[in-house]
């Protein structure tokens, strides 16, 4: 196991959470903030065909078959990021930091991957509620922008990609199930400050 014992570990579905809960752990107890989302550009450039097959057939398609043509199913059996693709490039970053505190956050954050690497409270999922994720989503959408807005049925495209989410969220709830990791749910009755706590108990802190 390479050592990040140093390392605390949130995954999640998108629209969970995990950004917000991260940057207040970094603010709160002075740790490095390291978010996957931010690295994806970098770590794309950083992949051939044959290291991320997954990730350059996706690069190869248009906006249209990306969201529009393909069922969430297919979407979610060969999303690049959702078969692990780029996670040792993750790995790879984290040992380049100092060994010093750090929290590390995003949906790339597989729980079959990051239980090879974590210790009992190191790592937690958030996994959100349909209802919450909508109302994140929609909180947070500008008509016009985002990249649903690129293809030629953007409403199509959009209930695609929530449907493929909620797949998502499915599978990390049976796979943390299965592995025996920690999870919160995140539904509209929860506030920032309870999730902060929930997860800030999980690590023991």
């Amino acid at each position: 196991m390479q050592d990040l014992r140093h390392v605390y570990w949130i995954g999640g579905a998108p629209g969970a959470g995990k950004s917000t809960i991260s940057r207040r752990l970094a603010a709160r107890y002075g740790w490095h903030h390291y978010a996957t989302d931010d690295t994806m550009r970098a770590h794309v450039a950083r992949t051939t065909p044959d290291t991320a097959p997954y990730l350059h057939a996706f690069l190869a398609m248009d906006m249209d078959e990306r969201w529009v043509r393909r069922s969430p199913a297919v979407m979610l059996e060969t999303f690049h990021w959702f078969r692990g693709e780029g996670f040792g490039l993750i790995v790879e970053d984290l040992l380049r930091l100092p060994p010093e505190p750090c929290v590390v956050e995003g949906f790339r954050l597989l729980p079959h991957l990051v239980e090879q690497l974590a210790t009992v409270g190191q790592a937690v999922w958030l996994l959100p509620t349909a209802e919450f994720r909508a109302a994140a989503i929609e909180s947070r959408s500008v008509p016009g922008e985002g990249f649903v807005w690129q293809t030629s049925d953007p409403e199509r495209a959009a209930r695609n990609l929530a449907s493929r989410d909620r797949m998502f969220t499915d599978r990390l709830r049976d796979e943390t199930t299965r592995l025996g990791l920690p999870t919160v749910e995140v539904d509209t009755a929860t506030t920032e400050d309870d999730l902060f706590r929930q997860v800030t108990a999980v690590f023991g802190l």
